[in-house]
């Protein structure tokens, strides 16, 4: 069964961009690690915003799932609309024969995915800066979610983090 990865660099207090939606004070990965991502996935699933930021040409030999609701877009062979009810058709998805799946995101995407249980684990890339404020990676996530480390790695710039999805628990009544 394919797994759906969310990979991403976040600043210390959560953020994925700035105030003004800059992205200047996020190191590259090298492209030794890019190149280990990319030949571990065949699918990436991206929201309308993302899709709109980096077109169509950014991943050449991948299959892009762009999530929207609103976006007109002739599908292609490497490039597929979702809309409507999306959790139903990522579990089919997920059910493929193929390699594993790259969430490349937006937030939105990421509250839809962590809510529906659709997510298996997270490779966050920790940047060593306090932005202040701008757009949080979580946001109006329903409820408390499980993930335990299996490896960090440090790297140029910033430490890798690899969280695993744990089946929820449920929380202990105090009393």
């Amino acid at each position: 069964m394919r797994k759906v990865i969310l990979s991403v660099a976040l600043s210390l207090d959560g953020f994925i961009e700035g105030p003004n939606g800059e992205y200047d004070w996020c190191p590259p990965p090298s492209q030794k690690v890019m190149d280990d991502f990319m030949s571990k996935i065949d699918f990436i699933f991206l929201g309308r915003k993302s899709f709109e930021m980096m077109g169509s040409s950014a991943f050449p030999g991948k299959v892009l799932y762009v999530f929207s609701n609103s976006l007109k877009l002739e599908e292609r062979k490497d490039i597929r609309l979702m809309s409507g009810d999306i959790a139903s058709k990522v579990r089919e998805i997920k059910k493929s024969e193929g390699k594993d799946i790259w969430l490349f995101g937006g937030a939105s995407l990421v509250t839809t995915f962590i809510n529906e249980g659709l997510m298996d684990e997270m490779w966050l890339g920790l940047v060593p800066v306090v932005l202040g404020s701008g757009k949080p990676l979580f946001q109006d996530i329903k409820q408390r979610q499980y993930f335990s480390i299996s490896e960090a790695m440090p790297s140029t710039g910033y430490v890798s983090v690899k969280y695993v999805y744990k089946k929820r628990r449920k929380s202990k009544k105090t009393l």
